[in-house]
């Protein structure tokens, strides 16, 4: 560590309640927008043709940008010095840009026709689907970019002994974000009657992710840098070209300690088991809990026949994904105070033995009650999920390499996503049955194999050596 990181530990402040929630803001406008993309992606893309492994495959947007732009940003950010600080340039270049793409995703199939008009060429079957693919890998890089540095940020300003409690605020802001993300829809409509559009919800998630970074980059104050612009470049150019030191960082990384590989590992099965929930939760609310059939190849007048029941689902998957992040909400704070107490492995394993109970629960029973229970007991496993491996890992972190660690780590994120992505949607579409309205799948085998990663990672979770 050199004398000039190592005053600056010595020189972070400990921050007072207030700071930590304004610290947090701008990650509730990143998970309102995520969330939003989580609940309604399917819906959409559904509606616009994709079966169940093409569905599957237009998720691979979040694991592939994760596993690539996450790590090259939070490499970029370690390297940038600019008067705008280290992080703050990617976080609100992300949240704008993502904030487009969430306009334009709903609106995929109007987009392709105008496309095709102005080139003057027929549209293609699949055009809108095409466009809405391409949004979504534009959100998906978009949070990943801002997300990253956010991570990196806790480090940066936060003295070590509140890393834990930083990273549980952060865990709160997600739930709070996901919680209002998704509980606006069934609110209005359930208390006004009032059915608000997927267009609108999606503008509103551009607005959320968009003002709340704004405002963080506005009030969060970096450490001031010298700034040597010709270094900077170098550096940059440094990192953009040569790949070779950077897949030896990630080896290295990963060999770094035994338990550090630990950690990689217990994010690896978890994200198995928590991606099973957010890819095909909706798809399984809506075509077994509520028995819509799949309507991918049905004609309009058939799909505009189940628009009600599909609406209905929708804003269940909606209300379920609103009392998971609730729970989430209201433990996080507590979790990240018992896991000071106790030590952050012992409440994380308790966390994601229940998490798997409640993954068990759903895959075994579909009446609407018990999976509305199931999800609000999956809130506490999720705000531990949020918080407690990052905490973890920071005892781990040499100073100055914050973005790049956390860029590196989100790869045993982003890669289990892929398996989900693939094998796991390949696997659902392979598994139809016969309803006398057409065909339908057993979404809910992704919970049955969910629960078993989440098992696995709970008994690697109580194998890891703590620092403190």
């Amino acid at each position: 560590m050199s004398s000039e990181s190592s005053t600056q530990e010595q020189t972070l402040k400990t921050f007072s309640t207030i700071q930590l929630l304004n610290f947090c803001l701008g990650f509730f406008g990143l998970q309102f927008a995520w969330q939003m993309r989580i609940i309604l992606s399917g819906p959409v893309t559904e509606g616009l043709g994709a079966s169940p492994f093409l569905f599957g495959l237009i998720w691979l947007a979040g694991p592939v940008t994760g596993m690539v732009v996450q790590p090259i940003i939070g490499e970029l950010s370690d390297k940038t010095h600019t008067i705008f600080g280290k992080r703050r340039p990617y976080l609100f270049a992300g949240a704008i840009l993502a904030s487009l793409a969430l306009w334009a995703f709903p609106n995929s199939a109007d987009i392709a026709q105008k496309i095709a008009a102005f080139l003057h060429v027929p549209e293609p079957v699949f055009g809108g689907l095409i466009i809405a693919a391409i949004m979504i890998w534009v959100i998906d890089a978009c949070v990943n970019a801002a997300q990253g540095p956010y991570r990196a940020l806790v480090p940066d300003l936060v003295p070590p002994e509140q890393h834990s409690l930083a990273n549980a605020y952060l865990s709160f802001a997600i739930g709070l974000g996901s919680v209002v993300a998704a509980g606006t829809a069934p609110f209005l409509k359930y208390v006004f009657n009032y059915q608000m559009s997927i267009n609108a919800q999606f503008v509103m998630a551009a607005l959320a992710f968009s003002l709340a970074m704004l405002w963080t980059c506005i009030t969060i104050k970096e450490h001031k840098y010298k700034h040597n612009g010709q270094k900077n470049v170098e550096e940059l150019k440094e990192i953009a070209q040569d790949n070779i030191p950077f897949v030896k960082k990630i080896v290295d990384f990963f060999k770094s300690s035994p338990e550090v590989s630990k950690i990689c590992m217990l994010q690896l099965f978890t994200w198995i088991g928590i991606m099973s929930l957010n890819i095909f939760f909706t798809q399984y609310a809506t075509h077994t809990v509520y028995g819509v059939p799949d309507i991918t190849t049905a004609s309009d007048e058939i799909k505009n026949s189940y628009q009600a029941l599909i609406n209905k689902a929708t804003n269940f998957s909606s209300i379920c994904f609103a009392i998971q992040n609730l729970i989430c909400f209201l433990v996080s704070i507590p979790i990240g105070l018992l896991s000071t107490k106790f030590g952050n492995k012992k409440v994380h394993f308790i966390s994601l033995l229940s998490l798997a109970a409640a993954y068990i629960g759903m895959a075994m029973y579909t009446n609407p009650g018990f999976v509305l229970l199931c999800m609000a007991i999956s809130g506490i496993g999720w705000a531990s999920v949020l918080a407690l491996p990052f905490a973890m890992l920071s005892e781990f972190i040499k100073k100055g390499s914050e973005g790049s660690v956390m860029g590196i780590f989100n790869i045993f994120i982003a890669g289990p996503q892929v398996l989900v992505c693939t094998l796991l949607a390949w696997f659902i579409s392979k598994c139809s049955y016969i309803i006398p309205e057409g065909i339908n799948y057993h979404w809910e085998y992704a919970f049955f194999i969910g629960s078993v990663t989440l098992i696995i990672a709970a008994v690697i979770t109580n194998l890891i050596k703590e620092k403190n």
